[in-house]
C-alpha cells in the first residue's frame, strides 16, 4: 500500500496528473515558482524520489528525463481510503463515520459509483434477494443505519 504524499511530493504529483503527458522537471518548476520560491534542484530531488518510489516512470530525452504518472490521481486516492480502512478494528464503524462526514455531493458521486460497480444493486440500496446470502449485510446496513440515527 502506498503511504501517503508529502506537501511537495503532492504538489510535485499533482501537476503530473493534471498535465496528463511527460513532464520535465524545468516545466514543474516553472509552475510550482508562481505560487513558491523553489530551486531547481529541489524540484529534481523530489522527482527523482518519486521515481525511486515507483510513482513515476522516465524517460531520457536530451540531456534531461521525461517523467509520467504510473497510476492516476484516483487510484492513488483508492489505495490511500483502502489503506486506512484496512487498518480499523471495525470495518463497518469506520465505513459508517466515514459516509457520516461526506457532503451531499460526495454521497451522489457515492450513489454513482455503487451504480457502476454493482449494477444489479436496487435503487434503494437495499440487496438483491440472490445476493443477500446469511444477512450479514443487511445486519451491516441495519447497524449503519441506527449508529448514524438516519
Amino acid at each position: 500500500m502506498p503511504r501517503q504524499l508529502g506537501e511537495l511530493e503532492d504538489a510535485v504529483m499533482t501537476r503530473v496528473w493534471e498535465w496528463n503527458r511527460p513532464v520535465t522537471v524545468r516545466e514543474v518548476l516553472e509552475d510550482l515558482q508562481q505560487e513558491r520560491s523553489i530551486a531547481y534542484t529541489t524540484v529534481m530531488t523530489v522527482m527523482d524520489n518519486l521515481h525511486q518510489k515507483g510513482w513515476v516512470r522516465r524517460e531520457v530525452e536530451g540531456r534531461a528525463y521525461r517523467y509520467t504518472a504510473v497510476s492516476t490521481r484516483a487510484a492513488y486516492a483508492a489505495a490511500l481510503m483502502n489503506e486506512a480502512w484496512s487498518l480499523s478494528d471495525n470495518p463497518a464503524a469506520a465505513l459508517v463515520a466515514f459516509f457520516g462526514m461526506m457532503s451531499a455531493e460526495q454521497r451522489e458521486a457515492l450513489r454513482d459509483a455503487m451504480r457502476i460497480v454493482l449494477p444489479t444493486l436496487p435503487e434503494d440500496g437495499a440487496a438483491p434477494a440472490d445476493e443477500a446470502g446469511d444477512g450479514e449485510a443487511g445486519e451491516a446496513a441495519d447497524g449503519a443505519e441506527s449508529e448514524t440515527g438516519r
